[in-house]
């Protein structure tokens, strides 16, 4: 058995989660022992898609007419289009019925979550939908000696100074208008976000919010990975306020980093993610801030070691296997 990991359009998604989960899974996939290719080129007996791009669906249809399965995995749903770029609130119910038809192309959809697998049921796809978590690297996502000074050197932090960390794309969704607010709350916080989205792809609104936040919000574009855990390794709470997830891959990141972590109370988290076990969770502006004062100021149990349990529950070499187990079921 041989895997067509198809990689058309990663250059596009790749400062997204997808772009993150599409790496993820070449590393899963070793894991599993599972012989794969990125070149459709080669022979393959099943292929593994990840975007919705119009050339990824043009490849599932080729698999399905040479006799080849196609496993596709559902990171996308209308309700995650929402509120995140120019339009995208008009046009959800397009993206909705354009989704569909690629999952449809399908013999078998994976997506992150429970939550998530129940949405594209409940879109009417006929065929089986399985939920397999995008997984994390635990043994590079680990805190170590050194990210903490690392990342306050590069950013001229001091090391007392209390940093919240928000990672993701700057848009409505990720819950950047609530950082923006909540940082201007509490001045004497610095706040961190990481991810980049192109300025012509926001609508006016929060390209003027982004344009006028307080001096102490800070955008450092995309980081690599390696930077991205000094981020992780160097700030004091890991804030993650967004209103749709099909999981959160960054969120993931930070709990394998042992730091304390806040998002937004939100269904995808329900099952295993508990309040006051892993994660800290609200819902509004005015709980959030109160929160955040009480996780910096050391008023809050320490829940970094479930978080780290929860996240090597979900270890790519883990991810990988049961991958194996459902290419190897088709």
């Amino acid at each position: 058995m041989k895997v067509l990991l198809y990689s058309g359009g990663k250059k596009l998604v790749r400062e997204s989660g997808v772009g993150q989960a599409l790496n993820q899974q070449e590393k899963a996939l070793k894991f599993g022992s599972v012989d794969f290719t990125e070149n459709p080129s080669e022979d393959y007996d099943i292929v593994h898609i990840n975007t919705v791009l119009p050339d990824a669906r043009k490849m599932a249809e080729k698999a399905k007419r040479a006799g080849k399965k196609v496993v596709y995995h559902g990171h996308s749903t209308m309700e995650d289009f929402r509120g995140s770029f120019l339009g995208s609130d008009t046009s959800a119910p397009l993206f909705k019925k354009w989704i569909c038809g690629c999952y449809g192309t399908a013999d078998l959809v994976l997506t992150p979550t429970e939550y998530s697998r129940r949405l594209l049921t409940g879109y009417g796809l006929t065929v089986p939908v399985t939920a397999v978590s995008n997984g994390v690297d635990t043994a590079f996502f680990q805190r170590k000696e050194g990210q903490r000074g690392r990342f306050r050197k590069r950013y001229g932090y001091a090391d007392d100074t209390k940093i919240v960390l928000c990672v993701g794309l700057p848009i409505e969704r990720k819950g950047i208008l609530d950082v923006i607010t909540i940082a201007r709350q509490l001045p004497q916080y610095q706040f961190f976000w990481c991810g980049h989205a192109a300025a012509a792809l926001l609508p006016p609104h929060i390209r003027r919010a982004i344009a006028e936040a307080p001096g102490n919000l800070h955008f450092a574009g995309y980081l690599s990975r390696e930077e991205l855990r000094d981020a992780y390794g160097g700030c004091d709470l890991f804030f993650f306020p967004t209103k749709e997830e099909t999981e959160g891959i960054v969120m993931l990141e930070a709990l394998a980093m042992e730091i304390p972590v806040l998002v937004r109370d939100i269904p995808v988290y329900e099952g295993w993610l508990e309040n006051g076990v892993q994660v800290w969770k609200e819902r509004v502006r005015p709980g959030f801030a109160n929160r955040i004062r009480e996780i910096l100021e050391g008023g809050l149990p320490d829940l970094t070691d479930a978080g780290r349990r929860t996240a090597e529950e979900r270890d790519l070499k883990i991810i990988g296997k049961r991958l194996a187990v459902l290419y190897n079921g088709l």
